[in-house]
């Protein structure tokens, strides 16, 4: 008994002295390989733990300061240094992606597990609509979902088949909730209750990897809505998910594409029983507090550029609602299989491309057009035509004082590939 503690000490110091590792990503900022059991989150909720972090909290942790800080630490506190570090990063990085769900400073973290949280903003769109339900969150990992339904649904109950990350959700639920919350341990394909709704978040990373394919989450997706089928139940998965493949696995409710802080975060499938009657996609942009539901008009015509081009929202663009989108707000299409719109006013708090000059594109012409117009930089957006344009612009060689854009397209009806060719469309941004 005494040599099994002694290795599964040794293996942990292993584990210690990995997550003294650090790894930086521009996305994510730093981080350190930990990996977190249920002593480090029972050691963290104490006292003398938050003591501890309270601590390492006042060290600067950044770049020039993280090794010097790091020694610090390990001096201070010894094999927990690792813990305490990358709990105190964590919860630095947490605050922006999750603040608006309360004391976020407080919460302990692994990294997949912020990776994967819903963010705030997002969580609480979703929960809006369960308001007043019993809510099951069957993969509730460090409780993001539970704490956006507090004091919007009339219960919530939260399992996972983590034990650390469950350990992490109570504390970071803690107490002052207005929502009577549940935890307990169990496999999401297993479910535990019968009326409540569902909200199930399948792991699409491992090893800090994305995981493309449904039937490669964690549950799978198929085997998911096979255990709750006939349940009201609401499935987050990938923006980029093969829509033909959910009919494939039997799916027939409503796929929510949502949209937050400029960047496409999610598609959530809806169970009938959530859905709203006649709506199969919907868009939420929640920038603008805007949704497009494919029950929406979509008289929507096609013509020549206006003053204006819109690139719409990518949650719009991926729902397959562009022609909805336009006929909501007195646009038409340049082309029907191309996504800009166009029109002589912008929708209220769209970014739109003012329309000064239109040519055929040939990058000898575009470079004249440019320099003419005195363009020294040039944001370029393109849609059905193969130019890199990245590669465009060095190319360009652009010199003059101001800042454009281009907006590079094919025009002419699919099926007449002799009549489409590419414009580009020299314009000069809203903001």
């Amino acid at each position: 008994m005494e040599g099994a503690e002694l290795g599964g000490r040794q293996r942990l110091a292993a584990r210690r002295a990995e997550g003294l590792v650090l790894q930086r990503d521009g996305h994510r900022g730093q981080t350190l390989l930990t990996v977190f059991t249920c002593d480090d989150v029972g050691y963290l909720r104490s006292e003398s733990g938050a003591a501890a972090l309270a601590a390492v909290a006042d060290l600067e942790l950044s770049d020039a300061t993280l090794i010097a800080d790091i020694a610090a630490a390990r001096g201070r506190f010894g094999e927990r240094a690792p813990v305490l570090v990358e709990t105190t990063l964590l919860r630095r990085r947490a605050a922006a992606k999750l603040g608006e769900l309360g004391e976020v400073s407080a919460w302990l973290f692994t990294d997949e597990a912020l990776q994967q949280a819903t963010a705030a903003r997002v969580a609480r769109h979703r929960a809006a609509r369960l308001a007043g339900r019993v809510v099951h969150d069957a993969t509730c990992s460090i409780g993001t979902e539970l704490a956006a339904l507090n004091g919007v649904a009339e219960l919530v109950i939260g399992s996972d088949i983590d034990p650390v990350r469950l350990a992490m959700a109570r504390h970071n639920l803690g107490s002052g909730l207005n929502t009577e919350v549940a935890l307990c341990r169990a496999d999401a394909l297993h479910p535990v209750t019968r009326d409540a709704a569902v909200i199930v978040d399948p792991a699409r990373r491992s090893g800090g990897r994305r995981r493309f394919s449904p039937a490669d989450y964690q549950p799978a997706l198929g085997p998911l809505l096979h255990a709750y089928r006939g349940r009201d139940i609401a499935v987050k998965c990938s923006p980029g998910i093969d829509f033909d493949e959910l009919g494939r696995l039997g799916f027939d409710g409503e796929i929510e594409i949502t949209s937050y802080d400029g960047a496409v975060r999610e598609a959530c499938l809806w169970s009938g029983g959530l859905a709203q009657p006649g709506v199969r996609r919907r868009a939420s942009v929640l920038d603008r507090d805007e949704q497009i539901t494919s029950a929406d008009p979509d008289d929507c015509p096609v013509g020549p550029a206006g003053r204006w081009i819109v690139d719409p929202d990518g949650a719009v663009v991926r729902a397959g609602l562009v022609r909805h989108y336009g006929a909501r707000h007195g646009l038409w299409q340049l082309d029907p299989d191309i996504a800009y719109l166009s029109g002589d006013r912008l929708p209220p708090g769209v970014r739109g491309f003012e329309v000064l000059e239109q040519l055929a594109f040939d990058e000898r012409r575009l470079r004249q057009a440019l320099s003419a117009l005195d363009c020294g930089a040039a944001e370029i957006l393109v849609r059905g035509v193969q130019v890199d344009p990245d590669v465009l612009r060095r190319r360009l060689r652009l010199r003059g004082g101001t800042a454009l854009s281009v907006v590079i397209a094919r025009i002419g009806r699919s099926g007449a590939k002799s009549a489409s060719h590419a414009v580009a469309y020299v314009c000069r941004p809203s903001r």
